[in-house]
Protein backbone atom coordinates (compact mmCIF):
# COMPACT_ATOMS: atom_id res chain seq x y z
CA UNK A 1 0.00 0.00 0.00
CA UNK A 2 1.05 3.39 -0.68
CA UNK A 3 -0.13 6.16 1.58
CA UNK A 4 -0.07 9.51 -0.85
CA UNK A 5 -0.40 12.89 1.33
CA UNK A 6 -4.10 15.37 0.57
CA UNK A 7 -5.36 18.43 1.57
CA UNK A 8 -8.82 17.97 1.53
CA UNK A 9 -11.38 20.27 3.04
CA UNK A 10 -14.55 19.05 5.40
CA UNK A 11 -17.30 18.11 3.80
CA UNK A 12 -20.79 15.86 4.34
CA UNK A 13 -19.12 13.22 1.62
CA UNK A 14 -15.87 13.74 2.99
CA UNK A 15 -15.92 13.31 6.54
CA UNK A 16 -15.76 9.71 6.87
CA UNK A 17 -12.45 10.04 4.62
CA UNK A 18 -10.57 12.24 7.07
CA UNK A 19 -12.09 10.35 9.69
CA UNK A 20 -10.60 7.26 8.47
CA UNK A 21 -13.50 5.24 8.49
CA UNK A 22 -13.26 4.46 4.86
CA UNK A 23 -10.32 2.16 3.47
CA UNK A 24 -8.77 0.76 0.43
CA UNK A 25 -6.15 -1.83 0.11
CA UNK A 26 -4.01 0.29 -3.24
CA UNK A 27 -3.95 3.89 -1.32
CA UNK A 28 -4.05 5.32 1.98
CA UNK A 29 -4.66 9.42 2.07
CA UNK A 30 -2.56 11.20 4.81
CA UNK A 31 -4.72 13.97 4.85
CA UNK A 32 -3.32 17.68 6.22
CA UNK A 33 -5.97 19.52 8.51
CA UNK A 34 -6.62 22.80 6.86
CA UNK A 35 -9.36 24.89 8.43
CA UNK A 36 -9.40 27.34 5.40
CA UNK A 37 -9.18 24.48 2.87
CA UNK A 38 -8.28 27.23 0.00
CA UNK A 39 -5.10 27.81 2.09
CA UNK A 40 -3.66 24.91 0.49
CA UNK A 41 -4.39 25.99 -3.41
CA UNK A 42 -0.40 28.28 -3.71
CA UNK A 43 1.18 25.65 -1.68
CA UNK A 44 0.03 22.77 -4.34
CA UNK A 45 0.63 24.68 -7.54
CA UNK A 46 4.06 26.76 -6.64
CA UNK A 47 5.48 23.48 -4.56
CA UNK A 48 3.56 20.53 -5.59
CA UNK A 49 3.62 19.89 -1.84
CA UNK A 50 0.58 17.01 -2.32
CA UNK A 51 -0.40 14.23 -3.81
CA UNK A 52 -3.60 14.59 -4.05
CA UNK A 53 -5.37 18.29 -3.34
CA UNK A 54 -9.01 20.04 -3.30
CA UNK A 55 -8.60 22.78 -5.94
CA UNK A 56 -10.94 25.89 -7.59
CA UNK A 57 -11.61 25.92 -10.38
CA UNK A 58 -10.06 28.93 -11.33
CA UNK A 59 -6.70 27.31 -9.98
CA UNK A 60 -7.02 24.50 -11.63
CA UNK A 61 -7.41 26.07 -15.03
CA UNK A 62 -4.36 29.21 -14.72
CA UNK A 63 -2.27 25.93 -13.31
CA UNK A 64 -2.97 23.80 -16.57
CA UNK A 65 -1.85 26.90 -18.37
CA UNK A 66 1.06 27.27 -17.26
CA UNK A 67 1.72 23.30 -17.14
CA UNK A 68 1.86 22.12 -13.95
CA UNK A 69 2.00 18.63 -13.66
CA UNK A 70 -1.51 17.85 -12.20
CA UNK A 71 -3.75 15.82 -13.30
CA UNK A 72 -7.78 16.54 -12.88
CA UNK A 73 -9.97 13.76 -11.00
CA UNK A 74 -13.75 13.64 -12.11
CA UNK A 75 -14.68 14.55 -9.07
CA UNK A 76 -16.45 17.74 -7.32
CA UNK A 77 -15.86 18.35 -3.84
CA UNK A 78 -17.78 21.73 -3.93
CA UNK A 79 -20.44 23.80 -5.83
CA UNK A 80 -23.00 26.11 -5.37
CA UNK A 81 -25.32 28.87 -6.85
CA UNK A 82 -22.80 32.15 -7.18
CA UNK A 83 -25.89 35.51 -7.37
CA UNK A 84 -25.94 35.83 -3.62
CA UNK A 85 -22.00 36.44 -3.37
CA UNK A 86 -22.47 39.73 -4.95
CA UNK A 87 -23.24 42.50 -2.35
CA UNK A 88 -23.87 46.10 -2.04
CA UNK A 89 -24.87 48.78 0.65
CA UNK A 90 -28.34 49.09 1.90
CA UNK A 91 -28.56 52.66 0.22
CA UNK A 92 -26.45 52.15 -2.73
CA UNK A 93 -28.04 53.49 -5.85
CA UNK A 94 -26.91 50.00 -7.80
CA UNK A 95 -30.45 48.46 -8.08
CA UNK A 96 -29.31 45.70 -9.99
CA UNK A 97 -25.96 44.27 -11.57
CA UNK A 98 -26.32 45.87 -14.89
CA UNK A 99 -25.83 49.29 -12.75
CA UNK A 100 -21.99 47.65 -12.06
CA UNK A 101 -20.69 49.18 -15.21
CA UNK A 102 -17.79 51.88 -14.23
CA UNK A 103 -18.57 51.01 -10.44
CA UNK A 104 -15.62 49.35 -7.70
CA UNK A 105 -16.19 46.15 -6.84
CA UNK A 106 -14.05 44.32 -4.37
CA UNK A 107 -12.70 40.62 -4.50
CA UNK A 108 -10.31 38.98 -2.63
CA UNK A 109 -8.67 38.32 -5.77
CA UNK A 110 -9.25 38.71 -9.27
CA UNK A 111 -8.67 35.08 -9.99
CA UNK A 112 -10.69 33.58 -6.89
CA UNK A 113 -13.48 31.22 -8.42
CA UNK A 114 -16.80 33.10 -7.19
CA UNK A 115 -15.32 36.17 -9.32
CA UNK A 116 -14.94 33.80 -12.71
CA UNK A 117 -18.24 32.66 -11.76
CA UNK A 118 -19.91 35.95 -10.93
CA UNK A 119 -18.55 38.17 -13.88
CA UNK A 120 -19.10 35.60 -16.40
CA UNK A 121 -22.85 36.09 -15.28
CA UNK A 122 -22.47 39.35 -15.53
CA UNK A 123 -21.53 39.10 -18.62
CA UNK A 124 -23.37 36.77 -20.08
CA UNK A 125 -27.01 37.98 -18.23
CA UNK A 126 -26.37 40.95 -17.75
CA UNK A 127 -24.14 43.24 -20.24
CA UNK A 128 -21.72 43.93 -17.98
CA UNK A 129 -17.88 42.67 -19.52
CA UNK A 130 -15.10 42.23 -17.13
CA UNK A 131 -13.26 45.56 -18.42
CA UNK A 132 -16.32 47.37 -18.07
CA UNK A 133 -16.20 47.05 -13.99
CA UNK A 134 -13.01 48.47 -11.70
CA UNK A 135 -11.98 45.70 -10.09
CA UNK A 136 -10.25 46.22 -6.67
CA UNK A 137 -8.38 42.77 -5.50
CA UNK A 138 -6.39 42.24 -2.01
CA UNK A 139 -4.44 39.02 -3.25
CA UNK A 140 -2.33 37.06 -5.97
CA UNK A 141 -3.17 34.49 -7.69
CA UNK A 142 -2.55 31.42 -6.19
CA UNK A 143 -0.38 30.22 -9.90
CA UNK A 144 2.35 32.60 -9.34
CA UNK A 145 2.94 33.43 -12.85
CA UNK A 146 -0.31 34.90 -13.11
CA UNK A 147 -1.28 38.35 -13.32
CA UNK A 148 -4.30 40.71 -13.22
CA UNK A 149 -5.15 42.52 -16.11
CA UNK A 150 -4.76 46.17 -16.05
CA UNK A 151 -8.44 46.80 -15.79
CA UNK A 152 -7.51 45.45 -11.63
CA UNK A 153 -6.19 47.41 -8.79
CA UNK A 154 -4.47 45.91 -5.96
CA UNK A 155 -6.02 47.75 -2.52
CA UNK A 156 -3.68 49.37 -0.62
CA UNK A 157 -1.84 46.63 1.75
CA UNK A 158 -3.94 45.71 5.05
CA UNK A 159 -7.03 47.27 3.45
CA UNK A 160 -10.03 45.07 4.67
CA UNK A 161 -12.82 44.57 1.63
CA UNK A 162 -15.83 44.94 3.98
CA UNK A 163 -14.89 47.70 5.68
CA UNK A 164 -13.96 49.39 2.61
CA UNK A 165 -17.32 48.89 1.23
CA UNK A 166 -18.77 49.84 4.17
CA UNK A 167 -17.32 53.46 4.54
CA UNK A 168 -18.20 54.24 0.45
CA UNK A 169 -14.81 53.26 -1.32
CA UNK A 170 -16.09 50.55 -3.12
CA UNK A 171 -19.30 50.39 -4.19
CA UNK A 172 -20.00 46.56 -4.40
CA UNK A 173 -17.95 43.22 -3.19
CA UNK A 174 -17.80 39.55 -3.94
CA UNK A 175 -17.40 37.30 -0.64
CA UNK A 176 -16.74 33.56 -0.88
CA UNK A 177 -18.39 31.52 1.64
CA UNK A 178 -17.37 33.97 4.38
CA UNK A 179 -20.58 36.39 2.95
CA UNK A 180 -21.24 39.40 5.32
CA UNK A 181 -23.81 40.62 7.46
CA UNK A 182 -25.69 43.37 8.91
CA UNK A 183 -28.95 45.61 8.00
CA UNK A 184 -26.42 47.72 6.19
CA UNK A 185 -25.83 45.74 2.94
CA UNK A 186 -27.70 43.70 0.99
CA UNK A 187 -27.41 41.57 -2.32
CA UNK A 188 -26.46 43.72 -5.85
CA UNK A 189 -29.41 40.93 -7.34
CA UNK A 190 -33.26 42.06 -5.93
CA UNK A 191 -33.63 38.19 -5.95
CA UNK A 192 -30.54 36.24 -5.48
CA UNK A 193 -32.64 32.36 -5.74
CA UNK A 194 -34.68 33.79 -8.84
CA UNK A 195 -31.40 34.33 -10.59
CA UNK A 196 -29.89 31.19 -9.79
CA UNK A 197 -32.72 29.36 -10.56
CA UNK A 198 -32.77 31.22 -14.47
CA UNK A 199 -28.63 30.02 -14.78
CA UNK A 200 -30.22 26.98 -13.72
CA UNK A 201 -32.44 26.81 -16.24
CA UNK A 202 -30.46 28.44 -19.14
CA UNK A 203 -27.47 26.06 -18.38
CA UNK A 204 -28.35 23.38 -16.66
CA UNK A 205 -25.90 23.15 -13.91
CA UNK A 206 -24.41 24.56 -10.82
CA UNK A 207 -21.39 26.16 -10.97
CA UNK A 208 -18.16 24.31 -9.45
CA UNK A 209 -16.21 25.70 -7.09
CA UNK A 210 -13.67 23.07 -5.83
CA UNK A 211 -12.33 20.06 -8.02
CA UNK A 212 -10.13 17.24 -6.84
CA UNK A 213 -6.58 17.08 -8.63
CA UNK A 214 -3.43 15.11 -7.83
CA UNK A 215 0.33 14.47 -9.14
CA UNK A 216 0.55 13.52 -12.36
CA UNK A 217 3.29 10.95 -11.27
CA UNK A 218 0.74 9.56 -9.20
CA UNK A 219 -2.21 9.30 -12.10
CA UNK A 220 -1.67 5.25 -11.61
CA UNK A 221 -3.52 5.57 -8.50
CA UNK A 222 -6.45 7.75 -9.64
CA UNK A 223 -9.21 4.78 -9.02
CA UNK A 224 -8.16 3.72 -5.91
CA UNK A 225 -8.15 7.34 -4.66
CA UNK A 226 -11.84 8.07 -6.52
CA UNK A 227 -12.72 4.47 -4.57
CA UNK A 228 -11.65 6.26 -1.56
CA UNK A 229 -13.61 8.91 -2.07
CA UNK A 230 -16.74 7.53 -3.71
CA UNK A 231 -16.56 5.08 -0.34
CA UNK A 232 -16.89 8.22 1.84
CA UNK A 233 -20.06 9.90 0.18
CA UNK A 234 -21.50 10.57 -3.15
CA UNK A 235 -19.87 13.93 -4.92
CA UNK A 236 -22.42 16.33 -5.92
CA UNK A 237 -22.37 16.75 -10.01
CA UNK A 238 -19.40 14.98 -10.36
CA UNK A 239 -17.72 12.64 -13.36
CA UNK A 240 -16.39 13.71 -16.87
CA UNK A 241 -19.97 14.02 -18.92
CA UNK A 242 -21.57 15.82 -15.74
CA UNK A 243 -18.85 18.35 -15.23
CA UNK A 244 -17.74 19.33 -19.00
CA UNK A 245 -20.48 21.80 -19.16
CA UNK A 246 -19.31 23.59 -16.07
CA UNK A 247 -15.88 23.58 -16.65
CA UNK A 248 -16.67 24.89 -20.64
CA UNK A 249 -17.83 27.69 -19.63
CA UNK A 250 -15.68 28.59 -16.47
CA UNK A 251 -13.07 28.13 -19.08
CA UNK A 252 -14.47 29.99 -22.11
CA UNK A 253 -15.27 33.04 -19.26
CA UNK A 254 -11.33 32.46 -18.03
CA UNK A 255 -10.14 33.18 -21.35
CA UNK A 256 -12.37 36.10 -21.73
CA UNK A 257 -11.27 37.94 -18.33
CA UNK A 258 -7.38 37.78 -19.33
CA UNK A 259 -7.14 34.35 -16.90
CA UNK A 260 -5.68 32.11 -19.19
CA UNK A 261 -5.10 32.98 -23.37
CA UNK A 262 -6.84 29.73 -24.68
CA UNK A 263 -8.93 27.41 -22.80
CA UNK A 264 -8.19 23.83 -22.70
CA UNK A 265 -9.75 21.32 -25.16
CA UNK A 266 -11.38 18.18 -23.59
CA UNK A 267 -8.24 15.95 -24.07
CA UNK A 268 -6.50 18.37 -22.33
CA UNK A 269 -8.99 18.76 -19.32
CA UNK A 270 -8.64 14.78 -18.37
CA UNK A 271 -4.82 14.52 -19.57
CA UNK A 272 -3.18 11.76 -17.74
CA UNK A 273 -6.19 10.00 -16.57
CA UNK A 274 -6.49 6.50 -17.05
CA UNK A 275 -9.33 6.15 -19.66
CA UNK A 276 -11.32 3.66 -17.75
CA UNK A 277 -12.27 6.35 -15.13
CA UNK A 278 -15.59 8.37 -16.35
Amino acid sequence: MITLSAAIGRYPQTAALLDGVVRDGEVALDCTPFPVISRAFAPMVREGRFDVSEMAIATWLQAWAHGKPLVLLPRVLAARMQEGSLFCRTDSPIRGPGDLLGKRVGVRAYSQTTGLWLRGILQDAHGVAPESVRWITFEDAHVAECRDPDFATRAPAGSDMVQMLKEGALDAIISGNDAPSGDWLRPVFPDPAAASAEFLRRHGFTPINHLLVMRAEHAHHAAAVLRLMDAAGAAPSSGRVVMMPAIAFAAYHAVRQGLILRAPTPQEIWAGLPPDIT
